[in-house]
């Protein structure tokens, strides 16, 4: 590449080839092992025809190049961490577009099973998605009598906790960022019925599920498992846990509930304690709660925002909890609303975003992210152009509310499975590589979304003009389905 001089005369720095030969050097950097890179640049300085001093400033462009490409593809680039109601990596917007696939540690424990995890990994980074969030509990022995991580009380399988090691480093591989959820509301994998019933089995008195927010024995287990998993050390990549930038969030429960108090003060109490223990493990990572976004008794004018009931849990005062970083929202209208057309649905789906976006903006003052949402394929009058659509109607949401400055860090799809995991399907799964029109979709928010960090970066003069403006060249556009 040519430079021009201040005297005006061209100077070659040093040859015309060697950014390119750079360039070369880079993609092969990418994807294969750097074992594979160093006999390239070996070649290129046995060949002599280049001076020393020629190889010597291509040998630091190298580097240079390699450096960067091994950081774009590893997790070079540090912690996510919250700047406001933005998220940032290393003082960076970070907006991006991500998906659950909550049975990875599962499969991942059985050797044989793990390149169903690969390739959904690898199909979900050529998609251009970043953060996946995935299940890091499965309490109490399962059907098969094998398959728990956390057989009782502080016994753990350690065949199991290697799958869950196997995934994070696979995350890494691929340079996607994990939110790990430590337990489960439901009686799926174990979950807060589980923890009771150790507890009941160990003679405390239990009077119902919800003890699991007050009891201390109960409270005790939890608290154990937490701390198991923050300070676990991976047997793969030789980081614990809580050292690695590879996990972007930790997630306290998965939509927790209580139907004893619908006010919300009594998961309140509870996430006000498990939020200020797990900061006392680790100060690195981010920590969320799970919630679902019902609202509760804070803001009583907000309940009619609600699908027509309350769940125990309380989207302002609990996001409120100084430890939270983010707040998050699941939804599923077509389950909410099943009798209602798919206007109406999507009709709620948009009050149920914009809402939420504008408390966590304006009273919270965190990020928010679309952590759940999908269209199941038991709908009445499914089609997969009715998926499609829907899917582009919440990314486009998501995209706008992002672009006037941040707020929506980016949403996660539920759920991303491999060919032959039929066992893990409920009417939500999708396989990118069976579905081109969905990844189609997908790896166009995924596009806007990083776009969007980059302008965002960059500067306001830089970003998406209004819908108000005609000459709108900077706006992404979205496909209509």
């Amino acid at each position: 590449m040519d430079y021009e001089g201040k005297s005006g005369r061209t100077k070659d720095y040093p040859t015309m080839m060697n950014w390119r030969l750079a360039l070369k050097f880079v993609l092969e950097a990418y994807y294969p092992t750097r074992t594979e890179i160093l006999p390239t640049m070996a070649t290129y300085i046995k060949s002599g025809q280049h001076s020393w001093s020629t190889i010597f400033v291509d040998f630091v462009l190298y580097m240079s190049f390699v450096g960067f490409a091994c950081e774009a593809k590893g997790k070079g680039g540090g912690f996510v961490r919250t700047a406001g109601t933005n998220f940032v990596i290393n003082g960076s917007p970070f907006m991006f577009n991500g998906f659950n696939a909550y049975w990875m540690m599962n499969v991942a424990s059985d050797p044989s099973e793990r390149y169903k995890v690969t390739q959904v990994l690898q199909d979900a980074a050529d998609a251009g998605l970043s953060v996946c969030r995935t299940w890091a509990f499965f309490d109490g022995v399962g059907p098969a009598g094998d398959d728990a991580l956390q057989i009782s009380p502080g016994v753990y399988d350690e065949r199991v906790f290697q799958g869950l090691d196997f995934v994070v480093a696979e995350a890494r591989k691929y340079g996607l960022r994990l939110i790990l959820s430590f337990v489960n509301n439901y009686k799926d994998f174990g979950g807060r019925p589980q923890y009771v019933e150790w507890a009941r089995c160990s003679g405390v008195q239990i009077h119902s599920d919800d003890d699991f927010y007050t009891n201390p024995a109960v409270k005790g287990y939890y608290k154990n498992h937490v701390e198991r998993v923050i300070t676990r050390f991976n047997t793969i990549t030789k980081i614990p846990y809580k050292n690695d930038n590879t996990i972007m969030a930790w997630e306290l429960i998965n939509e927790p509930r209580c139907q004893v108090d619908s006010s919300g003060r009594m998961v309140n109490a509870w996430i006000q304690e498990m939020a200020a223990f797990v900061k006392s493990l680790d100060r690195h990572h981010l920590l969320e709660i799970g919630l679902e976004g019902f609202y509760g008794d804070t803001m009583p004018e907000r309940k009619q925002v609600n699908p027509g009931y309350q769940v125990g849990t309380d989207f302002i005062s609990n996001n409120l909890v100084k430890e939270i970083d983010f707040t998050t929202i699941h939804a599923y209208p077509d389950q909410w609303f099943s009798g209602q057309t798919d206007d109406s649905q999507m009709t709620f789906m948009q009050k149920w975003m914009s809402s939420h976006y504008e408390d966590s903006r304006t009273i919270l003052k965190k990020p928010l992210v679309i952590a759940e949402f999908g269209k199941s394929c038991k709908d009445p009058g499914y089609n997969i152009n009715k998926r499609d659509s829907y899917m582009s109607s919440v990314y486009r949401n998501i995209y706008m509310e992002a672009r006037g400055g941040g707020t929506v860090g980016g949403g996660l799809v539920w759920q991303l499975v491999a060919d032959g995991m039929s066992s893990y399907g409920d009417g939500y799964e999708i396989i990118l590589s069976e579905n081109p029109t969905t990844d189609g979709i997908i790896s166009q928010q995924s596009h806007a979304m990083t776009t969007l960090s980059h302008l965002l970066a960059t500067g306001p003069k830089n970003m998406p003009l209004s819908d108000d403006d005609d000459d709108d060249d900077r706006e992404i556009k979205f496909d209509g389905h």
